[in-house]
């Protein structure tokens, strides 16, 4: 099983949401252009290959989950792997592939919601605007574009899953 990326819980919200703080980590990322659905699938393979040892270095790195899922468009999307904790820009090997980036993302306080079953954009989008309809009733300001975690490989039975939206959230007063 995956290492998980570590985070703190800020507070719970109604519905299920959790404010979060993530400490600075390292991504290595990839954009590709595909549907909501099959973005994760197409960024997948460059970045498995890295991790596998197709690197400056050849060097074989720990998976992590999730795996992470910025949407920019209906058709523009970026897939990324979060490397193991305590790992820098600085010292990943530099990918053999040109289209993965590493790039470090500072640490940041995130409004996440936790589901399960298949990866569908109706059923993800759904569970989105829950998300965002939690935050507003809340006042809790969004700071960002929302983001997805998808954290089980698709051999697990989808009632098992565990998937996220997330979204970046304005530094919260007292906390």
């Amino acid at each position: 099983m995956a290492q998980a990326q570590p985070y703190d819980v800020i507070r719970g919200l109604e519905g299920g949401v959790e404010l979060r703080h993530y400490p600075a980590h390292t991504l290595i990322s990839i954009d590709v252009r595909g549907d909501f659905d099959s973005a994760g699938n197409l960024g997948f393979g460059p970045l498995v290959q890295y991790i596998s040892g197709l690197n400056s270095a050849r060097q074989k790195i720990a998976m992590t989950s999730p795996v992470v899922q910025a949407p920019h468009d209906s058709q523009e999307h970026t897939v990324s792997f979060v490397l193991p904790e305590g790992s820098t820009p600085e010292d990943a090997p530099i990918p053999s592939d040109a289209r993965v980036k590493v790039a470090q993302q500072p640490a940041r306080d995130v409004a996440a919601l936790r589901f399960s079953g298949l990866w569908k954009q109706a059923r993800v989008m759904e569970k989105t605007q829950h998300l965002l309809d939690v935050l507003r009733r809340q006042g809790v300001t969004t700071s960002g574009d929302v983001f997805y975690g998808r954290f089980d490989p698709p051999g697990v039975p989808p009632f098992l899953r565990h998937n996220e939206a997330l979204v970046p959230v304005a530094k919260l007063q007292g906390e």
